[in-house]
């Protein structure tokens, strides 16, 4: 997802860290000790359940263990951009679907990894190596977002579309397809799909924050009514402020800036900061 001015999308992500498990740093070396069965079923723990770098951790041991296992390198590109590091996941998946076993799902997750390094045009050739006939969530979600890139709005809209009905976890597409709607100028649009978002999933943060700038672009300087915590509404004030600056409302900026620093459970610096610079008429 790409950014613009004063956008911010935070992209949040969280595992269960994998418990009752030795060490990966200590001595044991799971992928040359254990059982192939075994060794399996490791694999699917910390593809499920591990803590993204220890998974990192254990697939780069387990493959250069056992560099015929096509299943231990895909877990380590799996694993790679679980813990946000796309362009080694890239290169694990760029010799992974040269294989003869590489699947659609692999050409499909390539894809992800080479759009989040900005790789668009690779990105695409990978898609394109897709047979149609393979439809999930993910395949048209990346879709819809080289459309975005290539500003070929009406194929994004479809392509989120199918994505959204074909995901169980609608929540984060259609905050992109709200953002993508946001970014170009269509803000009602995007209030729509964002709130539809957050209806889908109260506690994604992303979607709210984007969600008040929508608002926020067509004038309505206010917090929507969905839930959020004390925190939350202390730092989409400070969104609102900072919509209120850019628009040149710089009184409506101050209040919401005191606001969030009344609010926050915590000393809120960035809104602390910002309310001193238009005090001081910056």
């Amino acid at each position: 997802m790409r950014s613009s001015g004063a956008f911010i999308v935070v992209l949040l992500a969280g595992m269960i860290p994998l418990a009752g498990c030795e060490p990966l740093s200590g001595t044991a070396k799971p992928a040359e000790t254990v059982s192939p069965l075994d060794d399996t079923s490791m694999a699917e723990v910390m593809l499920t359940a591990a803590d993204p770098a220890e998974a990192v951790a254990y697939f780069s041991r387990a493959s250069r263990a056992h560099p015929e296992r096509t299943d231990l390198r895909r877990g380590l590109a799996i694993s790679l951009l679980r813990a946000k590091r796309p362009a080694e996941a890239a290169i694990v998946y760029e010799k992974l679907v040269a294989l003869p076993d590489a699947t659609n799902e692999d050409r499909v997750n390539y894809a992800d990894a080479l759009i989040r390094i900005g790789e668009w045009d690779k990105a695409r050739k990978v898609l394109d190596t897709v047979p149609p006939t393979y439809e999930t969530a993910k395949r048209y979600k990346l879709e819809a977002i080289l459309a975005d890139h290539r500003r070929e709005w009406k194929k994004a809209d479809a392509f989120y579309a199918n994505a959204v009905g074909l995901s169980p976890e609608p929540a984060p597409i259609l905050n992109n397809w709200g953002f993508s709607k946001l970014q170009r100028g269509d803000a009602r649009g995007a209030e729509k799909l964002l709130l539809q978002a957050v209806t889908y999933d109260p506690k994604l943060f992303t979607a709210k924050n984007n969600l008040v700038l929508a608002r926020a672009a067509q004038g309505k300087y206010s917090l929507p009514p969905i839930p959020m915590t004390e925190e939350e509404q202390a730092q989409l004030l400070y969104t609102l402020a900072v919509a209120a600056r850019r628009d040149g409302r710089i009184d409506l900026a101050r209040a919401f800036l005191r606001e969030a620093i009344d609010t926050h459970p915590r000393h809120f610096s960035a809104a602390v900061r910002m309310l001193k610079e238009l005090e001081r008429g910056s």
